[in-house]
């Protein structure tokens, strides 16, 4: 099983740029990231630090979110955000920038909550045109935008697989951008009520990622009641090619043991 290490929200107990080595250490090849800055367009030594961080620990990059915002405080991306869209867009090249550098080629666009104050029309509108330059600016390194639905923001409109699905093909009906897939976090649909297995039947093959977490309490595999392996294995048989994130919450020392005994099972 090919995995990634979100590392973003496993190995806190360890600072940001310590975690992909030991994310190494672990037996872990692959790593991903939420954007790990505080700005949309960090200092370059900020830069430099992270792709160092990556590349001596020999790990690969493989995925990245954009700028989301202040996401401790609630916020849950950009592309949707009225009055944020030149920050955004001067995200794309950094972005762009990193994953050109690293290897990676997904890039995860969460969307954003409603705002108060603007209409549901006037922010799906701009979300179009911001998830189009963001697949604009990533395809020069033959790059795909990401599209996730998530739980446990109230304001956050994307719940389910086919709410994301209408987006993507919005944007595609009206910019001609291709290069733009449903990022699949198990977790996330499993919680907001969707069927799972049904979206794996109908969307496997083209999904551009998958994350994982048990439920209930977002833990590591087996910790919940969640068929994540069933839902990989079949995703796996309809097409589905690309790493699995693991994207869970766990002490460090416990992190992975279910990982272990998997290979010594095998």
């Amino acid at each position: 099983m090919t995995y990634t290490v979100n590392c973003s929200i496993l190995l806190t107990e360890l600072p940001l740029l310590e975690r992909p080595a030991a994310a190494k250490a672990a037996g872990f090849d692959a790593v991903e990231f939420w954007w790990p800055f505080t700005a949309s367009v960090p200092a370059d030594a900020e830069l430099t630090r992270f792709e160092q961080a990556i590349t001596d620990a020999g790990v690969q990059l493989t995925g990245l979110n954009f700028n989301a915002g202040d996401m401790p405080g609630g916020d849950r991306g950009l592309v949707s955000w009225m009055g944020r869209s030149s920050e955004f867009k001067d995200n794309i090249d950094v972005v762009a920038g990193i994953g050109g550098r690293l290897g990676c080629r997904s890039f995860n666009a969460l969307y954003g909550n409603r705002q108060d104050g603007q209409t549901p029309e006037a922010q799906d509108e701009l979300a179009v045109q911001n998830l189009a330059a963001a697949a604009e600016g990533v395809a020069r390194i033959g790059g795909t935008v990401l599209l996730e639905p998530v739980s446990g923001a109230p304001r956050y409109p994307l719940l389910t697989a086919e709410d994301a699905v209408r987006v993507i093909s919005r944007v595609k009906e009206q910019t001609g951008a291709a290069n733009i897939k449903l990022l699949a976090d198990f977790y996330h649909l499993s919680v907001n009520g969707d069927d799972v297995a049904a979206v794996i039947e109908k969307h496997a093959k083209d999904f551009g990622h998958i994350q994982i977490a048990d439920n209930p309490g977002r833990g590591a595999p087996g910790t919940g009641e969640l068929p994540l392996g069933e839902w990989i294995a079949r995703s796996r048989q309809l097409g589905y090619e690309g790493h699995i994130g693991l994207e869970y919450k766990a002490p460090a020392e416990t992190a992975f043991a279910w990982a272990i005994r998997q290979r010594i099972a095998q």
